[in-house]
């Protein structure tokens, strides 16, 4: 396997990506929104609302905080009605959200490389290029999953600054992140970034156009919102051990859906549509 050549299909494949609006223009919106305005909401919304306010909000939360973990209900305990307000919402409300980064960019890059491409009628080129099927295929999806994880990484970093800086007048401490923080972004975003680019290239062999390919591919954000749904309620809360399971199970339909993949890419039929 030549490493070279995948890597000068990745490449590519980012290249021609970045001249693509559609993909990069909620790679930078979504990033924005969740590492910076969401923490600085939070966190200042508790400091100009009124008590009896903020105690309305946390009523149906007394009974969901019985209902958590002892772990988790723990980090709560001796805090200000503030203080668990803004802890309940950035530290764990919009934790499942940050899986829709790496969901969604995989998903767009996918749906530009594999349908993208053919769409513009610059996929032939690389077709008749001395690349393998294998090569074609994962220099593909390295495009799509790499940036993916880092920019996902890279939005943690700048919401762990943000949420502290922002809520310290309040903690008058560095409190985040907590540790359920650490298997979401380390071992589930992977898993959901290599799930939207699998799901991408299975759908891509059945359909014409990005925005078809997008969209079906795009609908897997329903999972992310269930994970939100679920945390809301209490029905699923995801601390540590509930996200080892979530992103093992997310990895296993990960290695079906590749092997999917990896058996309906094959570079004759791609030719065929051209």
């Amino acid at each position: 396997m030549n490493w070279r050549s995948i890597w000068a299909i990745a490449r590519k494949d980012l290249k021609e990506v970045r001249q693509n609006k559609v993909a990069w223009g909620p790679a930078i919106a979504i990033p924005l929104i969740f590492a910076i305005l969401m923490p600085i909401l939070f966190s200042v919304l508790p400091q100009v609302m009124p008590v009896e306010d903020i105690q309305r909000e946390l009523g149906d939360m007394d009974t969901l905080l019985k209902n958590l973990p002892p772990s988790i209900q723990a980090i709560f305990e001796g805090l200000k009605l503030e203080q668990m307000f803004v802890l309940y919402m950035t530290a764990f409300m919009l934790a499942p959200l940050f899986l829709i980064m790496p969901l969604m960019f995989s998903s767009v890059v996918g749906a530009d490389s594999f349908v993208g491409e053919r769409e513009r009628k610059t996929m032939e080129a690389l077709l008749y290029s001395p690349a393998t099927d294998m090569e074609l295929f994962l220099g593909k999806v390295l495009a799509a999953v790499i940036p993916a994880i880092l920019l996902s990484w890279l939005t943690y970093l700048v919401y762990i600054i943000v949420a502290n800086i922002a809520s310290y007048g309040l903690f008058q401490r560095i409190w985040f992140p907590l540790p359920t923080w650490w298997p979401l972004m380390f071992w589930l975003t992977p898993a959901f970034a290599l799930l939207g680019i699998s799901a991408t290239v299975l759908v891509s062999s059945r359909v014409r156009t990005f925005m078809e390919a997008y969209q079906l591919s795009g609908s897997l954000v329903v999972l992310v919102l269930a994970l939100v749904v679920g945390q809301a309620t209490g029905v699923l809360f995801l601390g540590v051990g509930t996200v080892m399971i979530v992103g093992t199970l997310i990895w296993i339909v990960d290695a079906v859906l590749i092997y999917l993949s990896v058996r309906n890419f094959k570079r004759s039929s791609l030719i065929a549509k051209l």
